[in-house]
């Protein structure tokens, strides 16, 4: 009987990304989309999203120190100027391929990291603030902008209006803002995703679903 050829060893390619590293990247790249558009209208859903993505994000940076080889920091850490000089050979077509992540694909996922980090604490902070809900409800996690704030804060209090209100403010300002930043993030990860397939001649999508790519 013929054996299937998915079945057989290939020599020419390997498996790159394992599956928590594609399993990350695909329901944080759909949480944040149904996060980004439900909001206060099903803030249910939103809450539980955030704390889909933001456990996520912890086991991910986790998995940067202990996975596998190209899920490591180690692997694919680098400063902008790497990055930079990697784009502008890429937009010239003669960018080096990299069978982990590239220098630009490696500060995206640090960028990416952050923003999500970022995204996720601001919105505890703000759960707790406006609903007295969430682990940081009862905390004083939002103390120390109150306190930066002491003195417009009693202006404010004259006019009727509370510190409450005004952490709520900063946080509310400060989730929007880096809901924003990760869309513009992810837009500029997408174009480079496309970009690059383009230019190696891989299609880059197809293999963090199976994590399977070429050797060469």
């Amino acid at each position: 009987m013929a054996v299937g050829t998915e079945s057989r060893p290939n020599p020419q390619r390997t498996r790159v990304w394992d599956p928590f590293v594609r399993f990350f990247h695909w329901i944080v790249f759909i949480g944040f989309f149904v996060a980004y558009f439900t909001e206060d209208e099903l803030l249910t859903l939103h809450v539980w999203v955030g704390y889909t993505v933001g456990i996520l994000v912890v086991m991910r940076i986790l998995w940067g120190f202990v996975g596998p080889a190209h899920a490591r920091f180690s692997d694919f850490f680098c400063g902008p100027f790497e990055a930079g000089r990697y784009l502008i050979d890429l937009v010239r077509f003669r960018a080096k391929r990299y069978l982990g992540h590239s220098p630009a694909g490696g500060l995206m996922v640090l960028l990416l990291l952050g923003g999500l980090t970022a995204s996720v604490w601001s919105g505890l902070e703000l759960y707790a603030l406006e609903e007295n809900a969430g682990p940081l409800a009862g905390l004083t996690g939002s103390m120390p902008i109150q306190a930066a704030q002491a003195d417009e804060d009693e202006r404010d209090a004259k006019r009727g209006k509370s510190d409450g209100a005004q952490g709520s403010k900063f946080w509310k300002e400060t989730h929007e803002l880096f809901a924003n930043l990760m869309l513009i993030l992810i837009i500029l990860h997408v174009a480079g995703v496309l970009l690059a397939s383009l230019v190696h001649q891989e299609n880059l999508v197809r293999s963090m679903l199976s994590g399977w790519k070429r050797l060469k």
